[in-house]
């Protein structure tokens, strides 16, 4: 285990130098500073295993709102604190950018601002610090993220595989046996994982599994101009979508298309955000309760503090059926509704 005493020796300064260094004070220069925190992690240092006192935990958010009510984050971040600070805990909400992953290492920053561990909302797999966490020393639990083989790391959701199986099996359920599947990009973890958790599903239930029934892309415009077009040109009954604010942009353009939902087609989302229950119609969707997500990010971060090297934590999934599901039509869609 890496002392202070340790990293004064390596680089010819005093202990007490150290300390002030990892602490913040202001009588030690930038550039020593800089040098020490560096020093410090490549040592494997971690403040954890040192101070007891270190009661800051951070939620850094990229990606994600956590402002209102109606954000996504709200809740998770709610949930977090009402779970933490019971317990002594100090909670900050840090926004998280290129560059400030790109000028500091990831257990730098923590050592440097004093932060025992932290909660990732919303990173991408393009971020830099998700390859830095491969081999980070300081807790972190992730949202929808996973690190392989670092004990100090813990990947935080919901059941993606138990939500699309609920999802397929319900409309199996009313009839469905042509089933399509709408995503954003899979430029992040989640949404790989619900992507193929989807085709599990199909086989699951014995349903065709051809990969023409999956889109995906960034930008809506191209799920709705490209991939749903191509969906309903295949004669699908029924869509599933990655996430709700998709769901509901997809019903929006088959309305406008005169395609009747759920009477011409099935749609349901995925994460049950505050809109589903105001969508004409209301949407069928897969609940992941966030308060409790939020929760569970800190009890698996004081896990992980404590030395208990818990690799992940699923909720399990929920499906809220509404309005949007329904058997499917006998006759397929007028050629003018599929064009």
């Amino acid at each position: 285990m890496v002392t202070i005493q340790d990293i004064a020796e390596k680089l010819n300064v005093s202990k007490g130098t150290v300390s002030k260094a990892l602490n913040g004070a202001a009588d030690v220069s930038e550039t020593l500073r800089k040098s020490i925190l560096e020093t410090a992690v490549e040592m494997g240092y971690s403040r954890t295993l040192h101070k007891r006192d270190a009661k800051t935990l951070c939620i850094f958010i990229e990606n994600m709102s956590c402002q209102e009510p109606n954000d996504f984050g709200y809740d998770i971040v709610v949930g977090f604190r009402k779970a933490a600070e019971p317990s002594g805990y100090l909670v900050e909400v840090v926004p998280l950018d290129d560059k400030t992953q790109k000028h500091t290492r990831y257990d730098e920053y923590m050592l440097k601002h004093n932060y025992a561990g932290a909660l990732f909302l919303g990173l991408s797999l393009s971020d830099v610090w998700l390859h830095d966490l491969q081999t980070a020393h300081t807790p972190a639990v992730l949202l929808d993220n996973y690190i392989k083989a670092n004990p100090y790391t813990c990947y935080m959701g919901v059941d993606n595989a138990e939500g699309m199986d609920l999802a397929v099996a319900h409309l199996r359920s009313l009839g469905h046996t042509r089933i399509g599947y709408l995503s954003g990009g899979l430029g992040s973890y989640v949404n790989q994982a619900r992507y193929s958790a989807f085709f599990h599903a199909l086989r699951k239930n014995d349903l065709p599994d051809d990969p023409h029934l999956a889109g995906s892309d960034y930008f809506f415009s191209e799920c709705l101009q490209k991939h749903l077009p191509t969906l309903l040109k295949q004669n699908v009954t029924a869509i599933l979508c990655s996430h709700d604010l998709l769901a509901h942009t997809v019903m929006l353009h088959c309305l406008e298309l005169g395609i009747r939902i759920p009477q011409d087609l099935s749609i349901i989302g995925f994460d049950d955000l505050p809109l589903c229950s105001y969508t004409m119609p209301p949407l069928t969707t897969i609940r992941q309760d966030r308060t409790q997500l939020g929760k569970s990010g800190f009890y698996a971060l004081s896990s992980l503090l404590a030395g208990v090297p818990i690799s992940t934590l699923l909720l399990h999934a929920q499906l809220i059926l509404r309005q949007s599901t329904a058997a499917p039509r006998e006759s397929p869609l007028p050629q003018t509704a599929r064009a």
